[in-house]
């Protein structure tokens, strides 16, 4: 741990749940690195990931974007593969596009798929699966709507799964945006998990919520603060 992660670590009261803006604001001044960090959301809750269904799964459109570009692979043909394209895809493709993977291509960020190809990007899911990468209808990633997929991860969609004990981890913007457009993007994050709360989950379902930046120390918030359950 080098002398500016201490020094940060010291300026964040441990004892104290901060609001959201506190919060934000805090992340921003303690970012001490010389690229613009991403700033990522922590929410513990209260599920079970080993049970299917507590497994809290989905994405959510951000008002003000990621601050990156990422670049969308889509597997389609005919006048999807056209929609695609239209809609802002950097690859579109099939059969190709599987041979460029295979072959060890892998600069794209997101996949996007319609459902009658999935059979042929099936074959590629000890490539992608490990990477995050595999389209999956519960995202929104495998759809005949794919022109919509397309738009919405090039606006800054953001993805969301719990990993394991419960934690999902969200990035929700750069630490040069300004206070208010993270603040906006968090509380559609925070929503977007409260509303995919499983029937199953018992108990508080919001348990812990930190924010931080890439090479930051996390920033507890206060729950009760910014949750609307």
């Amino acid at each position: 741990m080098n002398k500016k992660h201490i020094s940060a670590t010291e300026k964040i009261d441990k004892t104290k749940q901060y609001n959201l803006k506190e919060a934000v604001d805090l992340v921003k001044h303690l970012a001490h690195t010389k690229f613009d960090e991403t700033v990522d959301l922590a929410m513990n809750l209260g599920v079970d990931p080993k049970k299917s269904d507590q497994m809290v799964r989905g994405s959510v459109v951000l008002p003000h974007g990621l601050g990156k570009k990422i670049r969308v692979l889509a597997f389609a043909k005919g006048e999807k593969a056209i929609e695609a394209r239209n809609a802002g895809a950097d690859f579109v493709g099939a059969e190709d596009m599987v041979e460029k993977i295979t072959g060890g291509w892998l600069d794209f960020d997101k996949v996007v798929a319609t459902p009658d190809i999935m059979g042929l990007v099936g074959k590629l899911g000890k490539v992608l699966g490990p990477r995050g990468l595999m389209p999956n209808p519960k995202s929104g990633t495998v759809t005949f709507d794919i022109g919509k997929a397309v738009k919405d991860i090039t606006a800054g969609k953001a993805d969301y799964k719990t990993e394991k004990a419960g934690v999902v981890h969200v990035s929700i913007g750069k630490v040069s945006f300004e206070s208010d457009k993270l603040i906006e993007n968090a509380k559609t994050v925070i929503r977007a998990i409260e509303k995919a709360k499983p029937a199953t989950s018992k108990g508080k379902y919001l348990k812990k919520i930190s924010i931080s930046s890439t090479m930051g120390v996390g920033v507890p918030i206060n729950v009760a603060n910014v949750a609307t359950t």
